[in-house]
């Protein structure tokens, strides 16, 4: 049935990776935005100002088209014939994490919200240790795929 997406594979697998490494740099770079944006500057100052058009054009104009084609060119790779063995435990920790990731996507997407509101509750030091949990899941995910357990 999706046999016409062995021929598209390699071009798959290197979408899939550029928009991989297009949204984690956003995952990695929004929560640091936000450790600076609570940090060194008050609702309504000019640095709140920049500090929130940096982080809406990151998420919107970056994260978000990237995380969209991760999924996209991920499903596409998960329905390519012969290229995940369900049978191995790999698939389920990759997406396991994926989901995790996306809700952490959704996670500092509200986060974004609440600065563009003057309403951030949470402090660098909060943030700072948030932003370890996209490495975390990015090393279980490459793990996953790579040593394929």
């Amino acid at each position: 049935m999706f046999d016409f997406l062995i021929d598209f594979y390699p071009w798959t697998k290197a979408l899939h990776i550029i928009s991989v490494i297009a949204w984690m740099a956003g995952m990695f770079y929004l929560p640091r935005l936000y450790v600076y944006h609570a940090e060194q500057s008050e609702p309504g100052d000019s640095r709140d100002e920049i500090f929130r058009i940096m982080e809406y054009k990151l998420l919107r104009v970056i994260m978000n088209p990237a995380m969209i084609a991760t999924w996209i060119f991920g499903l596409m790779l998960v329905f390519t014939p012969g290229i995940v063995d369900w049978s191995a435990i790999w698939p389920y920790t990759k997406g396991a994490s994926i989901l995790a990731m996306t809700e952490m996507h959704h996670w500092l997407a509200r986060r974004r919200k609440d600065f563009a509101r003057g309403e951030n509750k949470i402090t660098g030091r909060q943030y700072r240790l948030m932003n370890e949990v996209p490495t975390v899941l990015l090393i279980i995910i490459v793990v996953s795929v790579v040593v394929r357990f």
